[in-house]
């Protein structure tokens, strides 16, 4: 299984869409407190649409808290990274894959990356700019891993199951 974990995220905006993408996906989301949020669903319930009673996801007091209970591959995303996402072989995982990524305004701790400098990775981008949002990075970098996997249990080549498969031909 994929998982989406965020590092102490800071914004129920970004933290929503990404829920929305761990549904369409499939992967389960962790969240590592402090969180810069509530997480009552009436806060949540806004920022991630209808999607919220189909999200599977764990709430980890802290990061020592998430390693304690969660085994599988670590992969982090950093700009200090020295792979692009493509770089990566997820495409046939023996275990569960964990992919990190940190707050939007600090990203994850150097003591974190120290240890796993072999699993850090970055997205290219130009010199113009440190960063990308939260949201959009973490949609970038898991359909990668998705197009690595062939999009294991998604509708990749079935009909649009909401307007139907001739919606374009009417």
């Amino acid at each position: 299984m994929n998982h989406v974990v965020l590092y102490q995220p800071e914004i129920p905006q970004n933290t929503g869409n990404i829920m929305r993408t761990c549904v369409a996906i499939n992967a389960r989301l962790h969240l590592i407190k402090p969180l810069g949020f509530s997480l009552e669903e009436k806060y949540l319930k806004r920022a991630a649409a209808n999607y919220l009673e189909h999200l599977d996801y764990r709430v980890h007091d802290s990061i020592e808290a998430f390693f304690a209970a969660e085994a599988g591959t670590y992969y982090f995303l950093s700009r200090y990274g020295l792979k692009s996402p493509d770089e990566l072989d997820v495409s046939a995982p023996s275990s569960d894959v964990y992919f990190f990524f940190g707050s939007e305004s600090t990203g994850i701790p150097k003591a974190i990356l120290k240890p796993h400098l072999d699993r850090c990775f970055r997205l290219p981008m130009s010199t113009h700019i440190r960063s990308l949002n939260l949201a959009n990075t973490v949609a970038i970098v898991m359909y990668e891993v998705m197009r690595q996997q062939d999009y294991p249990g998604l509708s990749k080549k079935e009909p649009e199951i909401y307007k139907g498969a001739d919606y374009l031909l009417k």
